[in-house]
């Protein structure tokens, strides 16, 4: 495997990865969706592929999950197949490289039955690494009360929740006619990690492992603003402090998928102790050229041997123990 811009040669765990196996770009295809998101092309994936550039770019592990819009683009009541289906081809994938591959659980949201029903077969029977859930469903946000069972069940198991932006419900009147992931991603990330602070859904679970995508997308922007609202009476429903929202947020882990520029990485930083940043590399959604573009730029924040060797791979092993190493 390469050495990479980053100066890393310890088999990175890169935990924002995307697989679109053939039921699932048949789903898509049998909806006339070949872009997605306000135009954003479904790219190619084969399992052949992935491991190429896993290896051109120093990638040991690859937890792979659905990107947006998972099945939500399928009615309701057809989701739960295709997030069965999803995810054993997710299991198979992962039995045929357990030590290159892992994957995160896709559960047919918004139906809370169903998706605790598939979180159990998919950890208990598959071995899923943890599940996937989108920023909203079909305009739902994760901190509603109808979400309240997944997150308690997630906790009782200590799992490990990979969140994922999707398209807001009213992405037409403010995408400014360009795709989502330019802006409204990032913003509906935040928007679902506010609403899961103040209806103290993340207080009320500490023993998930959340990872938030994309460096925390504008948390390390908005952090002081989110936290001084807790302290407005004519809010209900709040964290119980300024300091709560600080210390909930520093506990959460960050993928670094896009954001290794020294400016967001420096404002992550601010919010975020080192233990609490992974890799991710959003392939193949972001083409090769951006993942190693992306690793240099990590290498550019003049990290010691040790932060780095920490983001690249020992914060994922505290994550996902399967794949930690013998001690030298």
């Amino acid at each position: 495997m390469t050495e990479g811009g980053d100066g890393c040669a310890c088999g990175r765990i890169d935990v924002h990865a995307h697989f679109l196996p053939d039921v699932y770009r048949d789903a898509l295809s049998r909806a006339g969706l070949a872009t997605l998101d306000g135009g954003f092309p479904v790219p190619a994936w084969s399992e052949a592929a992935a491991l190429e550039m896993m290896d051109r770019q120093g990638i040991e592990t690859a937890m792979v999950s659905l990107s947006s819009p998972s099945a939500h683009f399928l009615p309701p009541n057809e989701r739960p197949a295709l997030a069965r289906a999803v995810n054993d081809a997710g299991a198979a994938l992962a039995r045929a490289h357990p030590s290159r591959f892992g994957y995160f659980a896709t559960l047919p949201m918004p139906d809370v039955e169903a998706s605790l029903a598939e979180l159990r077969r998919a950890i208990d029977d598959l071995g899923a690494d943890g599940v996937v859930l989108m920023t909203n469903s079909d305009g739902a946000y994760l901190g509603a009360p109808a979400c309240a069972p997944i997150f308690a069940e997630l906790n009782r198991r200590r799992a490990t929740l990979f969140l994922h932006p999707t398209s807001p419900a009213c992405f037409e009147a403010l995408a400014l006619s360009r795709p989502a992931p330019l802006l409204e991603f990032p913003l509906d990330t935040t928007r679902t990690i506010v609403d899961l602070l103040y209806a103290r859904t993340l207080q009320a679970n500490p023993d998930i492992k959340v990872i938030v995508p994309h460096g925390g997308a504008a948390l390390p922007a908005l952090i002081a603003r989110i936290a001084a609202f807790a302290s407005v009476p004519i809010i209900a429903q709040r964290p119980a402090s300024e300091a709560e929202v600080f210390e909930t947020l520093e506990r959460l882990y960050y993928d670094l998928a896009l954001s290794t520029h020294p400016v967001p990485f420096a404002a992550l930083r601010r919010i975020a102790p080192i233990t609490q940043i992974l890799f991710g590399s959003d392939w193949p959604f972001t083409p090769e050229p951006g993942v190693a573009r992306n690793i240099r730029q990590l290498g550019a924040n003049e990290l010691s041997e040790a932060d780095a060797r920490a983001i690249a791979r020992e914060n994922a092993e505290r994550v996902f123990p399967r794949l930690a190493r013998a001690p030298a």
